[in-house]
């Protein structure tokens, strides 16, 4: 799992950057590198985090 990865909590905000168009997901767990995440024009998914290092959204 990358460092950025690591720091993933619930509620954290994320995009897939390979997955745009899945739009912004939010974090509901990150047990032992996996990553799953709500994306609201998706639906759940568990992403390996040793795979794919999602991007987190700052949003003012």
């Amino acid at each position: 799992m990358s460092d950025l990865n690591s720091i993933l909590e619930p509620g954290m905000l994320v995009q897939h950057p390979g997955q745009p168009d899945w739009g912004t997901g939010q974090v509901q767990s990150n047990v032992g590198g996996k990553i799953t995440v709500n994306f609201p024009d998706f639906g759940k998914v568990v992403i390996d985090g040793s795979r794919v290092e999602l991007l987190p959204v700052i949003e003012p």
